[in-house]
Formats: C-alpha cells, sequence, structure tokens
C-alpha cells in the first residue's frame, strides 16, 4: 500500500534532520569531562525531567477530556468551582512554583560551578582573542602563543579571557563549559577544566560572517609535565630549517608573525611554531603536506571570505614556503 503524501514527505524529512544532527562533530553536550559541564548536564536532566512530568500531566488530561467528551460534568465532580481550582492551581500555581524552584536550584548549586574563578587566584591564565574566522591564544607569563589550538593541564582550573577583535563571537566547548560571548570593547572571563587527557573540539557559537561554521577550537588537555614541556616549546623562538627568504619575498611577514624572525605582522595567526599544530585555517583541513599545498595556493577555495589572500608565486618558490613552514616546529 502507498504511504499517503504527507507521510512520504515527513519521514524523509525526519531522517535528514537526523542525519545533519551529527555535522557538529564530537561536540556531545551532554558528555561531561569537568565539574563546570556536570551542572550544566545535571540541569538540563532536571529540567528534562520536569518538562517531561508536565508534558505527561497535559497528555493524561487531554486523553481524559477526549475519553469523557461525551459527560456533561468533569471526572472529579464540583462543578464550576472544581474547574475554576484545576485550572487556578494546575495551570498557574504549580508553573510557578516549579519555575521557581529550579530557578532556586540553578542559581545556588549549579551556576557557581561554571563561573571563573575570581581575578589573579587562577593557576593558569591565558588570553582568548576571536578574529573572524579562527581563534588566537596567549598565555599568562609566558611569550608561547597559537591559534585555534588551546593547551591546558588537566584536572586544573584555567581562567581564559575572553575578547573579539572584530565583530561579537561566542566561545563554546560544549564538554567542558557553557557558551560565552565575546563583545567588541568587552572581557568576558570563563573556566577551562577538563578531567582527563584528551581533545576537546568547540565552535564559534555566534554567527560571525560566512566561514562562522568553519571557526573551530580545540582545547587539548595533557598532563601537567607534558604541558609544561609543550609551554616551553611554544615560548621559545621559531628555530627553522629551510628558506626563511621565501617567506618573506612571498610577502607573509606583513599579515603573520614569527618570533626570532623579521616577520611582525598581527593581521593573521603567530606561525612561530605553525608545523606543531594539527589542523589548517581553523579546522578546516589537516595540518598535512598535501592541504598545507592547497591552502597556501587557494585560500579563498578553501575558506571563502577569509583574510588571506591568493597569492601567485612560481612552483618553485611555493615549494621553499612549504618547506619552511613545515620546518616551524
Amino acid at each position: 500500500m502507498t504511504p499517503p503524501l504527507r507521510l512520504r514527505f515527513v519521514l524523509p524529512l525526519c531522517g535528514l534532520v537526523l542525519a545533519l544532527a551529527g555535522c557538529g562533530g564530537d561536540q556531545n553536550t551532554l558528555a561531561a569531562h569537568s565539574p563546570a559541564e556536570s551542572k550544566i548536564t545535571e540541569i538540563f536532566w532536571v529540567v528534562f525531567g520536569f518538562s517531561a512530568f508536565g508534558f505527561g500531566v497535559v497528555v493524561f488530561l487531554l486523553f481524559l477530556g477526549w475519553w469523557r467528551r461525551d459527560t456533561p460534568s468533569l471526572p472529579f465532580g464540583g462543578g464550576d468551582k472544581a474547574a475554576t481550582g484545576v485550572v487556578v492551581g494546575a495551570g498557574v500555581a504549580l508553573p510557578i512554583v516549579l519555575l521557581v524552584a529550579l530557578f532556586v536550584y540553578s542559581d545556588m548549586f549549579a551556576m557557581k560551578a561554571v563561573d571563573a574563578p575570581p581575578r589573579g587566584s587562577a593557576e593558569l591564565t591565558v588570553d582568548v582573542v576571536a578574529h573572524q574566522f579562527w581563534w588566537e591564544a596567549r598565555y599568562g607569563g609566558s611569550s608561547a602563543v597559537t591559534a585555534n589550538e588551546i593547551h591546558i593541564p588537566v584536572r586544573t582550573r584555567v581562567a581564559v579571557n575572553l575578547r573579539t577583535a572584530d565583530v561579537i563571537h561566542s566561545f563554546w566547548i560544549p564538554e567542558l563549559n557553557r557558551k560565552t560571548d565575546m563583545i567588541p570593547g568587552q572581557t568576558n572571563r570563563t573556566v577551562l577544566y577538563a578531567n582527563e587527557p584528551g581533545t576537546y573540539s568547540g565552535h564559534c557559537a555566534e554567527f560571525c560572517g560566512l566561514q562562522h561554521a568553519h571557526m573551530v577550537v580545540f582545547v587539548i588537555a595533557q598532563p601537567r609535565s607534558e604541558f609544561e614541556r609543550w609551554l616551553a616549546a611554544n615560548a621559545a623562538p621559531a628555530r627553522a630549517g629551510g628558506d626563511a627568504q621565501a617567506f618573506t619575498a612571498a610577502g607573509c611577514g606583513s599579515c603573520h608573525a614569527i618570533r626570532g624572525t623579521a616577520a611582525k605582522g598581527d593581521v593573521g595567526p603567530d606561525l612561530t611554531h605553525f608545523a606543531s599544530r594539527t589542523t589548517l585555517a581553523a579546522g578546516r583541513l589537516p595540518n598535512d603536506h598535501r592541504h598545507l599545498d592547497e591552502w597556501l595556493r587557494d585560500p579563498q577555495g578553501v575558506k571563502p571570505g577569509n583574510r588571506m589572500p591568493t597569492v601567485r608565486l612560481p612552483d618553485a618558490q611555493w615549494r621553499a614556503l612549504e618547506r619552511y613552514l613545515e620546518s616551524l616546529r
């Protein structure tokens, strides 16, 4: 038997919605890996439980009304007074009591866990600046600068100062903490804490332009000793091999900085330890030779709307530039 026209439309649409629900990558808001996110998850399940209960009551009353649709009085008797009591009690008083209880619970017992520590009390501070369409991270008390990857030690409360260099962005690592907006002229703060080593991905959660969907950030939580080695290595100036002249001749130094060289640009990411990063273009491509070649030669084809210009160079100069960038570890 052929299904009705409406059903033939709804079923594929439901399938499409389920398929697209997985397009955000591994960013499960219910897979908590920090105390803050555990509290957020707890709030979700509490609210979900209250909502499911309320929905069940409404469905039950609707079913009861349908079942007794030919009966002139309420099932509990009492006439108009009983009807008024049901409406006022179940429709007005009960929702107010439940909403106040949820507010008190979330404000007193849950929201404190997601707040940033008081200024000056954190063991580590990271300044994160959002750009169209990438992330800059600088470590307080260190020369270390990186892009699109934030390294933190495990089981450590890390205070994160959030600013934007252009439009409104929103910083969100779903498995570690809540969303925090980044507003021009204002510094907001959040905390990052990871219970165990791992890589936790996030996105800009506020539409910020053409490449909003490709503005990815990774938080890499490492054991303390491994993090200390990473921080020391990234605080050091570049120890590059290859032909630095290829970088200068292509004009890259006017937009990018490489510490220890004459390149002092601040338009694009600091490239001092570029080859040690896992991705290109804020998570758009893996950082390997093939994709680096693709990204350098046609940045607008890979990520339309980004601020990296398309440059025309001879093949020999391209290869020299790629070798130099791949040596920046």
